[in-house]
């Protein structure tokens, strides 16, 4: 039935085109409605236009299109966005409301809760759309564009996946985090395991308890109060024992069996020590009740010698330091394992992913309009405004080659969330892009993240560090890109449950159990750690994490056949 209705819309929305088509032909001669010359379409309508955005992300610098570009993009498409973020609940909660109440935006950046959107009947098929008006968005999901279908039994586009096609990682964001001024005390280091990590914070917390302005210091903090105990807590343990990030699963890469990722003998050592650093006062004893703000608060202090995180996730906190001139309380990074014999897998390829994206909702007041939008910010002009900024502004042009003033870049590097909230560069990655490394017909990158961009980026306690350990990037410390085979299915964490389905309904069990038993064992006394460990298990398997586990085996298996094809 489900089907059979898709069908009918697709029809009903292609007879549309046709008749908008047939009615504009005659009236608008010379209009181009889709050359693929990597620029907007000419001769469209820039009248003013107002729509709203939902995004299950918040983004504190948000500009509202005051800033320098978001004026740049009303002017080129006269559109004007009106984003909407969670208020007092999670992403989850959010478009669980839209479709209770039936009552849609414009356009949503639902995160993982696409998959309530489709089974509602709320998003657009953008295929047709695509096809008649978006050349710039064939262009850059290209050989990569069936990987949008959303399914075996169903081909439509409900999200453009805002992933960078094409992505060559010149820079590491996650691992372990360190000051520089603990690494310096120590003499830098080596920082590979666990115990170098603990070793160097110890040291330093024990002949400095206290900052230049008398606060304790704490040795390391996690921020597992909220959502991100799933960056800061539990990823980081299949990180630590050698395997790549699928979520919540760990998927054999031989046969793509999956079970629930906490299951590994190996990650529960990691877990242990963890414990142990709790135990040792080495790790803040509010990491699982502080909220974000408390978190980041912390860091901003300078207090925190030590995180596991994502510098995404701390970065509003480490610009902060970098506005006060604190650089030495900001962070190095370092891949991070349980013991020399694992190797962290971050880089481990995965071809392009999609995942997380943007769609058109069925309330759309113009769905023709939003894609010729979305196609133009995916257009070579559209790719340099947003992710560089204006000519003259933000880069001049020098023997051919974009090249950001001093100035500028001293704001971006030491100050990114005023420079992202007034220039607007940054807040405007809303539709499909290529990734760093790649580059425009002019030669040179259409992002600003490569190798000599990050290197000026860097402030000299940065570079100091690298020196020390002979690297100009910290992407230099990981293993090499080709350390390990690309994975066939990308990444399982893109994988979605059915909403309402029978998996969904364990998964958000095991979801519940994880967030009270890791917080649990991990502030426990040592001597009970196994066996709250135990109980962590035996609260999984009542839970039905088997059925999970074969069902989640089931829809990696799926993937691999439809990628394959």
């Amino acid at each position: 039935m489900k089907r059979k209705m898709q069908t009918f819309l697709s029809l009903l929305l292609a007879l549309v085109f046709v008749f908008v088509t047939a009615c504009s032909g005659s009236n608008n001669e010379g209009t181009n409605t889709g050359s693929n010359n990597g620029t907007a379409n000419e001769g469209e309508s820039t009248e003013p236009m107002t729509i709203r955005l939902a995004s299950g992300d918040n983004n504190a610098n948000w500009d509202d299109m005051q800033s320098e570009v978001g004026k740049a993009i009303q002017e080129k498409t006269g559109i004007t966005i009106k984003q909407e973020f969670p208020v007092g609940g999670s992403d989850a909660d959010m478009f669980a409301l839209m479709v209770a109440s039936d009552d849609y935006p414009d356009l949503v950046m639902p995160k993982g809760n696409a998959g309530k959107l489709v089974d509602a009947g709320a998003l657009v098929d953008l295929r047709p759309l695509i096809e008649e008006y978006g050349p710039n968005l064939k262009k850059v999901y290209g050989e990569y564009f069936n990987r949008l279908r959303w399914s075996e039994d169903d081909d439509a586009i409900y999200i453009l996946p805002q992933a960078g096609v094409n992505q060559t990682y010149f820079e590491a964001g996650g691992g372990f985090q360190l000051q520089h001024q603990v690494l310096e005390a120590a003499g830098y280091p080596e920082i590979k395991t666990v115990q170098d990590y603990e070793n160097a914070i110890k040291a330093y917390i024990e002949k400095n308890p206290k900052t230049a302005d008398g606060q304790p210091t704490i040795g390391m903090s996690l921020n597992g109060g909220e959502w991100q105990i799933l960056i800061s807590v539990t990823n980081p343990a299949f990180y630590a024992t050698g395997a790549p990030d699928d979520g919540e699963f760990y998927v054999d890469q031989e046969t793509h069996e999956a079970i629930m990722h906490y299951q590994r003998p190996e990650e529960r050592e990691y877990f242990r020590w963890l414990n142990h650093m709790n135990d040792i006062g080495l790790l803040d004893k509010e990491s699982f009740v502080q909220k974000y703000d408390q978190y980041k608060a912390k860091i901003a202090s300078g207090r925190v010698l030590g995180l596991i995180d994502q510098d995404w996730d701390y970065a509003d906190a480490q610009n902060a330091l970098k506005a006060e001139g604190k650089f030495g309380a900001t962070y190095a990074r370092f891949p991070v394992t349980l013991n020399e014999s694992y190797q962290d897998h971050s880089f481990q390829g995965t071809g392009y992913l999609g995942g997380f994206g943007i769609g058109i909702t069925k309330s759309a007041q113009d769905p023709v309009r939003l894609i010729k939008f979305l196609d133009y910010l995916a257009s070579d002009e559209g790719q340099v405004l947003v992710n560089w900024g204006i000519e003259g502004k933000h880069y001049n042009v020098v023997d051919g080659k974009r090249v950001i003033p001093e100035d500028v870049q001293a704001m971006k590097s030491n100050d990114n969330n005023t420079f992202k909230k007034t220039t607007g560069i940054g807040n405007y990655l809303l539709s499909a892009r290529y990734g760093d490394g790649v580059k425009d017909p002019s030669g040179n990158y259409y992002t600003t993240t490569f190798p000599e961009q990050i290197q000026t980026s860097y402030s000299e306690e940065d570079k100091k560090t690298l020196k020390a350990y002979g690297a100009t990037t910290y992407k230099d410390l990981w293993p090499k890109d080709d350390a390990f085979p690309e994975r066939k299915y990308g990444a399982a964490w893109t994988l979605p449950f059915e909403t309402g389905s029978q998996a969904n309904v364990i998964f958000q069990k095991t979801q519940d159990i994880m967030k009270k038993r890791i917080p649990e064992a991990i502030l426990a006394k040592p001597e009970d750690f196994d066996k709250i460990y135990d109980a962590f298990l035996k609260d999984l398997e009542d839970a039905g994490v088997a059925k999970l586990n074969e069902e989640f085996t089931k829809m990696v298996k799926d993937r691999v056949a439809l990628w394959s094809k």
